[in-house]
This record gives structure tokens, sequence and C-alpha cells, in this order.
């Protein structure tokens, strides 16, 4: 237990630091990789240019802090960023390396303002917030290990499939090498892929949604090409998935994962909305509910920017038809000539409101998943229609986010 000094030090910092956040956190990352550059092998390159990941650690570590004296409240959201670790191999002896540059960063940061009563009582903190996350995850792991077809860390995975489902997306069909069973998800979760493309030093993790439904002997991810543009480069493991990956070749993967997952036996009904491959989640989850819970009033909205970028288009249409509690509609943000759509432009309030009826709004546990600026208008035009936000899940693919305007 921390003593009442501790946490008075620590609660009165958490505004100062939470102020140089993003500046404490992109400081600790240069010195922990340049004193353990073995850790590039697990940390998202893409997601530290872009400050994607110094935000989201900078968030995590201070409202820890800032309930340091009743931590069981942020279990949830330990519990969400717990389930990431436990897919890219995070282990407890990587803990102490965080804590000791993180501490580092402080104090380079906020120079003599770190007094050494502050540092001190901030690596009482970590530890214990530490311990809170080594607990959970050593629960997940185990968990992920001796469930019915699971494994410890990597499997070997043959690409038995690879169908190119869009302009920018692919699936992959992937059965274990082994030829053993594997484990069962929860439609929403991830697989996550390790890779290392040739002529890169490092592996690299990727989460991808699995888009198919659980209780098959295969996962399917689809994945997005991430070709880049004047903001961002390409992505590393979507274009080597893309190019150099091919029927018959091996991915090695860890244990489905996550916390973004469909809510079942119950009979309230379900509002599915995507945009782009964010689509990857409501697959897996429509494809269950269709089978496993067709009494269910479903409505899935799909955003996409035209035809040509819009995957699994067919399948979805097609389970539509076999199945009466099945309403899909098809928005594009720019129509082609022959391109056929239940809207064009964005989903609005008031074009949402026209599509899904009003009663169904008022009762529908809600997921949505897709770009950051498409959720961010889903999130508010659900709030205009007074859509109850402990009925709305979703998730961002990559660093946890605001989606508050």
């Amino acid at each position: 237990m921390l003593n009442p000094r501790t946490i008075e030090l620590v609660k009165a910092t958490v505004p100062v630091l939470a102020e140089h956040g993003p500046a404490i956190t992109t400081r600790f990352y240069e010195l922990m990789f340049t004193n353990h550059p073995e850790l590039l092998n697990v940390f998202n390159h893409a997601n530290q240019r872009q400050g994607r990941q110094p935000m989201a650690l900078a968030n995590a570590v201070y409202a820890a802090a800032a309930n340091i004296d009743q931590l069981e409240t942020i279990i949830p959201v330990v519990k969400q960023i717990a389930q990431k670790h436990r897919a890219l191999n995070i282990k407890p002896e990587h803990y102490p390396i965080v804590g000791k540059h993180l501490l580092l960063a402080i104090k380079d940061v906020l120079g003599e303002a770190a007094t050494d009563d502050i540092i001190n009582a901030w690596a009482e903190a970590y530890g214990v917030i530490a311990d809170v996350f080594i607990q959970v995850e050593q629960d997940m792991y185990k968990e992920a290990e001796t469930q019915s077809g699971g494994w410890k860390d990597v499997r070997r995975f043959v690409v038995t499939r690879k169908v190119q489902e869009s302009d920018v997306i692919s699936s992959f069909y992937l059965k274990p090498e082994d030829g053993q069973a594997i484990a069962s998800f929860e439609p929403g979760q991830y697989l996550t892929i390790r890779v290392q493309p040739e002529g890169h030093q490092n592996t690299h993790y990727r989460h991808y949604s699995l888009s198919n439904a659980p209780g098959s002997d295969t996962y399917r991810i689809s994945v997005k090409r991430e070709d880049g543009n004047n903001n961002s480069p390409a992505g590393v493991v979507s274009s080597y998935l893309h190019l150099a990956v091919h029927e018959g070749d091996i991915l090695e993967a860890t244990a489905p994962a996550g916390d973004f997952t469909l809510k079942r036996g119950t009979s309230a009904p379900v509002l599915l909305l995507s945009g782009g491959v964010g689509l990857t989640p409501m697959t897996s989850m429509l494809h269950t509910l269709a089978s496993e819970e067709p009494e269910r009033e479903v409505y899935y909205i799909h955003a996409a920017q035209n035809r040509a970028m819009h995957a699994l288009s067919d399948e979805i249409a097609a389970l539509a038809e076999a199945h009466e509690r099945v309403h899909s509609f098809v928005c594009y943000e720019q129509a082609s000539t022959n391109d056929t759509c239940d809207h064009v432009g964005y989903i609005d309030a008031a074009w949402l409101a026209s599509v899904v009826p009003a009663a169904i709004l008022a009762e529908a546990d809600v997921y949505f998943c897709g770009p950051v600026p498409f959720m961010k208008a889903i999130y508010q035009a659900l709030d205009t229609l007074q859509v109850d936000r402990s009925r709305v899940h979703y998730e961002f693919f990559g660093p946890a986010g605001s989606l508050e305007q």
C-alpha cells in the first residue's frame, strides 16, 4: 500500500505532468529505444512517428495516477490495454524498463521541478500500477494458452486462401501449420500477426480484426493496404501482406484478443456502423447474429469512398437477403457512375434517423469502427439522436483516442 504522502504528491502532480504529457512520453520512447533497441521488435513504429502511441501512453499513465488511491475504478481500462499487451507478448520483465525510462523522461522534461520527493513518489506509484497490469495480463496469458485450441506466444499458420475484396482490401484465410484445433474467439476480436519483412531489422506486430464468424477451423483477416500519403508513410506490414504473402506462405500469430465484442444472449436490436476497413469486426458480428440469434433485429450501415473501395459487399448483401431481420444500407462518399448505394455523402444524424426506426435507436446495442474522423462523426450523430451512451461501443484501430469534439 502507498502511504498518504505518496498518494498526495502523485495526485497533486498529475495535472503538471499531463500538461507536458506528449513531451514526456516522446522523450520516454527516445530514451527507452536507445537503451533497449530490442523493444523495437514489439512497438508499432508508425504509431510512434504519428504521435498516437505517446499520447495513448500519457493518457493511460495519468488516468491511473489520478486514481492511485482507488485503482479498482480503472480496471476496465486496464483490461482493455492488457488485451493488447498480451497479444503483443508484453511480459513482466518489460515493466521495470518502462518505469525506469518514464522517470528519466519526467526528470529530463521537468528539470528542477521534478524534485526527489516527486520522482520517488512516482516510482512507488508506478510500481503499484505495474503490478496491477502484470496480474491482469498473467491471467490473460494463462487463459489464452489453456483454452481449447489455445497456444502460448506465437503459432504458425498457413495462408490457405488470399482473396482480393476491393481495390485496397484483401482477405487472408489462415489454418494452423500443425493441423490442430484453433481457439475460438468473440465476434469483434482481433488476431495479432508477427512478421519480419525482408530488409527490416525488427519484427512487427499488427492487430487485425477477425472478419469471419467463430466456430470454424480457419481464421480470416481482411487487411487494408496502407499506401501512405504526404502525412504518413506506407504501412510496413499491410504492404508486406498484400505484396509479398501468397497462398501457401506462413504467418505467425498470437491468440485472439480484444474487448470490443458483441453482447450476445439478449433480445435487444443491434445497430452496426462501419467506415472503410472498419467493416471487419462488424462482418464477424453480423455473421454471428444471423446464424446464432436470427430473432434479433439488425441494422448494418457501411460507408466507403465508392464501390471499388467497398470490400465484402456481396457477402453482406447475401446475408441481408437470406435473413429477414438483417437490414443493410450502404453510403458512398463519392459514388461513381455505375455505383448503387442508399446514400451519397456522409452518414449524419438526419440520414441515420431516416433509415433506422426510432424504436430501434431507442433500444439498440450500437457498435461502430472506422477511421477516426468517421468515428467522431458517428459519435456526434448518435449523441444528436440521444442514443444512450451506455449502449454505444466502439474500437480504435491502433492506440486509443478521444471522440469528444
